[in-house]
């Protein structure tokens, strides 16, 4: 049967239902009906998209200077392959006609400070279902809440789109902590890769599913040009991978019914699509030439981890993750990318033996002990390799950028950092907090600027969390399996005091090496479930061991928290004061 046909049937059988049961919305979908519908999309028929560029400066007498800019959010119609019908997205833009999923890069500068105002001219209602049980946004006169963050972003907590300071189109409610529309991104860290997307407390697996992110990149010519990285439009690309099911007449599915729904009648503890997208197309290809192609990969999926390799077996040279270039490139067969975690790659073409080459995806969701990935879930995208090997200026040098080594005698502080998961009588996840809190509760993280301090992250959850401080970098140094697991969880859970349940006699059993191409300073860090994992935080400019330009200590402070989104909004963040 043609695709075409099959998606037809599909689409006659969901009105059917739909009629049957005399509703408007969406009807209840069973894993198979989805996996139909992403099934019945044929794979590598799209071209890979390149976002729209903004730079966030200016060239005068041939100096870079600061801009403003002005970037919005629409709701817009948008494909994400060619034989399913237009999808309806909320999208960043210039204006609505502009407006892309994944939204405009925008490129920006070291040194050069960006101010960027960012408007909502979102509708009333949202398009996806929302759970109000979980502590959420919600606005007095209706809208859709949404603020913007800009992740692994240096900058003042006022421009931190912190998750209370959310508001509505033209600003008619705005949270308890919003204080002004335009924000300011002083770019005085190293160059590396950012991305920004909607931050709003309780609604931010929702706002992201239906669109709200896009890629920053921040540069520095005087440091990169020497480095002979592939660069130029056709030879630097980002990959911005998100998984996403889809109902056949093309619009989103978010599932309607929790996973506990006496209790929360819509949450559930993850959001796992059939359908991977890149650059907002399902499965796409690149054709590529015989040569080195950079890159630079985000994984901005809810909560699916991509173990991602290559159908010939050519390497991934790593050369960057987060918003850091590593101390010297990374060869490996396989890069393991968390929710919202990052990596700089290089791939030579050149020495590929095959005409093409799948980009692949082994993870397990949920990560690490859940279901294998299927015939679709396990395939990314494709590679379409050029016949004839290529002159190529460019190379992947021995040495990157140095920054200054993770050392724990530096550290003034240290702090032990439990995550939680509350389960009903029925087994299943109700909540999940850090260190037994409340986002609401006041904050007991207060580090000093300029500090560096260790951080013992203690999982007693079955998952994998990627852990994300906002304004600090970090890295994970050592993960130290947890032996009787069961008695130090039943003490923590008892009286949630790590040195009180002695913690020293659990932290003894096997360790895991910190995978070489996470080695530098992150902005998120995998906390494996059943270990403690240390984690050294800087919270100054680590490329410059400079403090910020800027009072870190103001209102309304920073956070961090799980990154698996369903889990971030119910309830795993916390607030991060620092303090004088």
């Amino acid at each position: 049967m043609k695709m075409g046909g099959k998606l037809e049937i599909i689409i006659l059988l969901i009105i059917f239902i739909t009629g049957a049961a005399g509703i408007r919305a969406p009807p209840p979908v069973t894993e198979q009906i989805l996996q139909m519908v992403a099934g019945s999309l044929k794979m590598y028929v799209d071209h890979l998209p390149k976002m729209p560029k903004i730079y966030g400066y200016s060239m005068k007498d041939g100096s870079p200077k600061p801009v403003n800019l002005t970037l919005g959010m629409y709701k817009k119609k948008w494909k994400f392959h060619r034989d399913l019908p237009a999808t309806t997205l909320f999208v960043f833009g210039t204006c609505e006609e502009s407006a892309t999923f994944p939204g405009p890069t925008i490129e920006a500068l070291q040194g050069v400070p960006l101010r960027v105002t960012w408007l909502n001219h979102l509708p009333r209602r949202h398009i996806l279902p929302l759970d109000r049980t979980i502590p959420s946004a919600v606005p007095p006169h209706g809208g859709v809440p949404t603020v913007v963050h800009l992740h692994g972003g240096v900058h003042p907590p006022q421009s931190d789109g912190h998750a209370f300071a959310w508001f509505t189109a033209g600003f008619r409610d705005v949270g308890s902590t919003w204080t002004q529309p335009t924000y300011t991104y002083p770019n005085v860290q190293g160059p590396g890769n950012l991305w920004y997307h909607d931050h709003a407390v309780g609604l931010t697996r929702a706002n992201l599913l239906a669109g709200l992110l896009g890629a920053y990149v921040l540069r520095n010519p005087s440091v990169e040009t020497s480095l002979g990285l592939p660069s130029g439009d056709e030879f630097d690309h980002h990959l911005i991978l998100a998984d996403r099911s889809f109902y056949a007449d093309g619009s989103l599915f978010m599932n309607a019914t929790g996973d506990n729904p006496s209790i929360h009648p819509e949450w559930q503890p993850e959001y796992f699509g059939e359908a991977v997208t890149v650059n907002g197309k399902a499965w796409p290809f690149l054709a590529v030439r015989r040569r080195r192609y950079r890159f630079r990969i985000i994984n901005s999926s809810n909560a699916r981890y991509f173990n991602l390799s290559l159908s010939n077996n050519l390497h991934f040279y790593v050369i960057g993750s987060d918003t850091s270039y590593l101390s010297k490139p990374v060869k490996t067969p396989t890069v393991l990318i968390s929710p919202a975690e990052t990596f700089d790659v290089v791939i030579d073409f050149a020495k590929s033996a095959t005409s093409d080459a799948e980009l692949l995806n082994s993870a397990p969701y949920p990560y690490p002990n859940g279901s294998a990935p299927n015939g679709l879930n396990g395939k990314v995208m494709k590679f379409v390799i050029g016949s004839r090997v290529e002159s190529d200026e460019s190379r992947i040098p021995a040495r990157l950028l140095n920054y200054p080594k993770a050392d724990k005698r530096e550290a003034s502080v240290k702090r032990y950092i439990t995550f939680y998961e509350y389960d009903s009588a029925t087994g299943n996840p109700t909540h999940l907090y850090i260190n037994g809190k409340r986002f609401e509760d006041p904050a007991t993280e207060t580090p000093r600027p300029g500090s560096t301090e260790v951080w013992e992250v203690i999982n007693l959850t079955p998952d994998n969390h990627p852990l994300h401080l906002h304004l600090a970098n970090f890295q994970a140094v050592r993960v130290r399996e947890l032996v009787d697991a069961a008695t130090f969880t039943n003490c923590m859970t008892k009286y949630g005091d790590a040195v009180k349940c002695n913690v020293a006699a659990h932290a003894v059993g096997r360790t895991v090496a910190v995978p070489k191409y996470e080695r530098t300073w992150k902005n998120m860090v995998k906390i494996e479930p059943g270990y403690m994992t240390t984690v050294m935080v800087k919270f100054k400019l680590v490329d410059t061991n400079a403090t910020y330009p800027f009072d870190a200590t103001a209102e309304p402070g920073y956070v961090y928290h799980c990154h698996i989104l369903d889990h971030e909004d119910n309830a795993m963040i916390r607030p991060l004061k620092l303090i004088n």
